[in-house]
């Protein structure tokens, strides 16, 4: 993974736009780069060497004039190598080449050829296209300057201040000066009328292998993001079986308050179940605070959860880096693709349920996939996703969408990913694992986190201040103190209207309390009184 940085029109000298790029430097600590071609257009990148850790030094020159700049990875390189691309003279053996040779093979229309998550520019001459991957797993955003330059960026710090207007580039889309914005990803399962299919538990188990598998594709320590729910869980027991007999070792890394977090607890579980190389590491809730401003400078949002959330998954991603594995799989895309989410459980009808999880899928780029990627790539840490591999997606969203909704099991939130994963003969996870009910990353690490964390931020932000909450920040406005601390600070870093228009607010459905801590769901508030009665039931 990498930071790219793209400004086609203004003849600007490298100095100044490697110190612009160089506001990116976390995320590509490995190898740095600017190139301007003949028409003053200027590429930068600043490198993570995953794949090809000797020869992949970008901007990438084509057979001709054509030049890339790529983050992200592709993992059909090998296979559009040896095929579409035979012809072809490559001048490094990493994915990304692959990107600027399909341009030159087919103009325009080779962006279905790619397997993989990407945003990517190729200039060729005056020509140009930039692009993002279907979902959004990888960042990228776009503005314009006062003399008309278009300029594209990993992340806003590198434009913002440069640009006069900038926008967050949207996902499965394409963009060349004479076709505008063009959008190439239109899978059927967009139109939750369309016809879906049964249940096929075997289809959904190998399909996530699958998709697992590609993802292990590296040059470099691996290792997995493992909370101890089940997406993370399922995802690191594919990978560890994968792995097996390859003599590589699976690393797993999980974080907590302290060692009687409820994801830390699971997690060891699951650790000790798959033989992996264990790591936890514990934060205090007053290291969380102190970081808040550097972490939201790094997210570029000021939404509730992603800033919750975030913060143990900044912490940990140092953590990681420090012991030298730089590549990690997590398990983002799950909830939303599976409805696994609490308020899920007051979907009125199926419609209505497979509409919302496509919804959610759709909105990735502005939540989950913003805050795995920004959070880990602060320390030049790349994060993989299996849930949301394109096949994937469209084996389990075009599933019934009943076999989907907890009500049809008892209240058993993603039953058809549990049960898929449930074979008795060789289990991939503990049953109290595989039937984990859903914890939120945030609640997870610690409760205490989030309490104290709400408590800090309504003494930080007075009555007055929130009655004037609409004059002061009139788009999106902050709904309570704890969203006014962090809109503060976001302000602060990105004062400008375009930055505020980036940011999508996580907010659940279906729900009274529109806290978006799981906590807040009222399936939830029952589940924890439960299991507070059975434990006095012991006593």
């Amino acid at each position: 993974m990498c930071g790219i940085l793209a400004v086609i029109g203004d003849r600007l000298s490298k100095e100044k736009v490697s110190s612009l790029s160089k506001r990116m430097s976390h995320r590509g600590p490995d190898e740095s780069d600017v190139h301007i071609t003949e028409e003053g257009y200027v590429l930068s990148h600043e490198r993570l060497s995953i794949v090809d850790l000797e020869t992949g030094k970008q901007p990438i020159q084509g057979t001709s004039s054509a030049w890339m700049i790529h983050n992200g990875e592709i993992y059909n390189h090998v296979a559009l190598r040896n095929n579409e691309l035979k012809d072809h003279k490559f001048r490094t053996t990493g994915d990304s080449e692959v990107i600027v040779h399909l341009y030159e093979e087919y103009g325009y229309d080779f962006l279905d050829k790619l397997d993989g998550v990407f945003s990517f520019v190729i200039v060729d001459g005056k020509d140009f296209i930039a692009a993002r991957d279907p979902i959004g797993v990888k960042p990228l955003y776009y503005g314009t300057d006062d003399d008309g330059a278009i300029w594209f960026a990993s992340e806003m710090k590198a434009l913002a201040d440069q640009c006069s207007s900038f926008a967050a580039f949207p996902p499965g889309h394409y963009y060349t000066p004479e076709t505008g914005f063009v959008e190439y990803y239109t899978p059927d399962w967009y139109d939750y009328k369309k016809g879906t299919k049964e249940l096929d538990l075997a289809k959904l188990r190998e399909s996530l292998i699958s998709a697992t598998k590609k993802r292990l594709m590296a040059d470099v320590p691996l290792g997995v993001l493992l909370s101890g729910g089940l997406d993370s869980s399922l995802t690191s027991s594919i990978a560890a079986r994968l792995l097996e007999g390859t003599g590589q070792k699976l690393h797993s890394f999980s974080i907590g308050l302290d060692e009687t977090a409820p994801d830390l607890i699971a997690a060891r579980k699951v650790a000790e179940f798959l033989g992996t190389e264990h790591s936890e590491l514990y934060f205090t809730v007053e290291e969380g605070i102190d970081i808040l401003k550097k972490l939201i400078w790094h997210l570029e949002t000021y939404d509730v959860t992603s800033v919750r959330a975030s913060t143990p998954m900044y912490f940990l991603s140092k953590a990681i880096t420090d012991k030298g594995v730089k590549v990690v799989l997590s398990g983002e895309g799950a909830d939303e693709i599976f409805g696994g989410y609490l308020y899920f459980k007051n979907a009125p009808s199926p419609e209505e349920f497979q509409k919302e999880t496509i919804r959610r899928v759709q909105r990735l780029a502005t939540a989950d996939c913003l805050r795995a990627d920004k959070s880990t790539m602060a320390h030049g840490l790349e994060a993989r996703v299996p849930f949301l591999d394109k096949q994937f997606l469209k084996t389990a969203i075009e599933t019934e969408p009943r076999e989907k909704m907890p009500s049809t099991y008892d209240g058993v939130e993603k039953y058809i990913l549990r049960k898929a994963f449930d074979t008795p003969e060789r289990p991939f996870l503990p049953d109290e694992v595989l039937w984990r009910q859903k914890e939120q990353f945030s609640d997870g690490v610690g409760y205490n986190w989030i309490d104290e964390l709400i408590a800090h931020a309504t003494a930080h932000v007075s009555d007055e201040q929130m009655a004037e909450a609409a004059t002061r920040f009139p788009h999106n406005t902050p709904a309570t103190k704890e969203a006014y601390f962090y809109r503060e600070i976001f302000h602060s870093h990105y004062p400008q209207e375009s930055a505020a228009k980036t940011v999508k607010r996580w907010i659940p459905k279906w729900q009274e309390d529109l806290d978006p801590s799981g906590r807040a769901n009222t399936s939830h508030v029952a589940s924890t009184a439960k299991k507070q009665l059975d434990e006095l039931a012991k006593v």
